[in-house]
């Protein structure tokens, strides 16, 4: 004879009355309530703050029996990268596969610029200049330097192209794909506005997109005038942000890129619309696998290099990144924090200072400031104030960066010794398993303990 379900317990009049919603909680009602104020959407800075599936859900299988593990203090592992085979006359080769992603100046003050610049000197990488176009800070202070080209052309000029290591076009971001750049006016000081060509203390926003083509046949002949403006010496990087990316890929291909670099949407930005920080693009670890499997199968896995952005952090970050097919990592908000970005205080003139009470008028605190777009920086890092910025001294920053990349390359290699690796450049997908479902299903790799790779027979 079949039983009754158990029904459910009619809950007390005091429960329901501190049951919260799981559709409105009290963070959509904050966002109900202020666009009701004010009829205006927010900005803020740095990205998603929502949990995505990422490097965190994938292991290393290390080397056993089946493999030989190698002895770190003995047995070498290079980290040599070379990036721009495909077409350029002058490759570029790094000390590290870890480079520092363009952030521009406007969004970080001309101290940071400049530390940025020592400390990818120091360690053997490249630095990129981000929109706004080239500070001498930078190019002095930086070996290797990429120049970026924006839909915006704020600040280019050809001289400083010709004056560039690398030129990187950039058609997307992974924190605003299909969205311009914003620089509020409180950081549109007096130099900016005139490296941009716009007026002091307005409000600037760049174009969603290059205003001179509409596809990447358009794209093929803009490159070629790159190349020909340069005499076919620098790599030409494309820059996606992480949507489309099996298709983006072949496209950035057929236009002629030399380094294709995907921005994933755990990816950082200055400033852009909530709405797009949060619920526009495909995690990095989705785009990461897309992006391989479609030079796989252009044939062009190792004529083209990839270099793959979006919440980059650690070393093992760096090395899962590199076993899934990428050449290179960029890192963006990594970089940040290490400049002191969320840090309870700063250094000045040899001298600890707390930075609390600069928080607290933002009405935040360290560890939770997201505020970049304001200009108030409570350590000098995303500002443009001249009492703020001194915050920064660019020889303080550029250690602090230096330790931080030494501290990931240390790590890249120690994964790849523990996986029998005597190349970073060696690690690959078989060296990894997910530890989650959807982690699997996004790289398409086994489940840990199965044989098991979700979506695929």
């Amino acid at each position: 004879m079949a039983t009754q379900p158990l029904l459910q317990m009619p809950a007390t009049p005091e429960r329901l009355q501190r049951e919260e919603s799981a559709l409105y909680d009290r963070q959509v009602l904050d966002y109900i309530e202020r666009a009701a104020a004010t009829g205006l959407y927010e900005i803020r800075g740095l990205g998603a703050k929502r949990r995505l599936p990422h490097f965190d859900d994938l292991v290393f299988l290390g080397a056993s029996l089946s493999r030989y593990p190698l002895e770190g203090y003995r047995e070498k592992c290079t980290t040599r990268t070379i990036l721009g085979t495909r077409f350029a006359r002058k490759p570029i080769e790094l000390d590290i596969p870890i480079t520092i992603a363009g952030m521009s100046f406007g969004s970080l003050s001309a101290n940071v610029k400049e530390a940025l610049g020592r400390a990818a000197t120091s360690v053997g990488t490249s630095t990129t200049t981000g929109d706004g176009g080239m500070t001498l800070e930078e190019r002095v202070s930086s070996k290797t330097l990429v120049y970026q080209c924006l839909p915006s052309r704020y600040g280019f000029n050809p001289d400083d192209l010709r004056r560039a290591d690398a030129i990187e076009v950039v058609i997307g971001q992974g924190a605003k794909p299909g969205g311009g750049g914003m620089l509020l006016g409180q950081k549109v000081s007096a130099r900016v506005a005139a490296m941009r060509t716009l007026p002091e203390g307005i409000d600037q926003r760049s174009a969603c997109r290059h205003p001179d083509w509409t596809g990447p046949d358009d794209l093929a002949i803009k490159i070629k005038e790159l190349r020909e403006a340069t005499d076919w010496e620098k790599p030409i990087y494309i820059k996606i942000g992480a949507t489309r990316v099996f298709n983006d890929v072949k496209l950035c291909v057929h236009a002629g890129a030399d380094v294709i670099v995907v921005d994933g949407m755990q990816g950082g930005t200055a400033a852009t619309q909530l709405a797009f920080i949060e619920h526009v693009g495909i995690p990095t670890l989705a785009a990461v696998r897309q992006a391989v499997e479609a030079l796989e199968e252009l044939n062009m896995k190792d004529k083209v290099q990839l270099i793959v952005s979006g919440g980059i952090r650690t070393g093992a970050d760096v090395a899962k990144a590199l076993a899934l097919g990428a050449d290179a990592v960029a890192i963006g908000q990594g970089i940040l924090m290490a400049l002191g970005c969320n840090s309870d205080s700063y250094v000045q003139g040899g001298k600890h200072y707390s930075a609390e009470a600069d928080y607290r008028r933002l009405m935040t605190a360290p560890g939770f400031c997201h505020h970049c777009h304001t200009g108030f920086c409570p350590v000098g890092v995303t500002t443009q104030d001249p009492v703020l910025e001194q915050r920064l001294e660019p020889e303080v920053g550029a250690k602090r960066v230096r330790n931080y990349l030494k501290t990931l390359n240390l790590e890249l290699t120690t994964l790849a010794r523990a996986c029998g690796k005597q190349n970073v450049h060696h690690l690959e997908r078989e060296d990894l398993v997910a530890l989650t479902v959807e982690a699997a299903a996004m790289a398409r790799l086994p489940l840990a303990g199965t044989r098991w790779v979700p979506g695929q027979p």
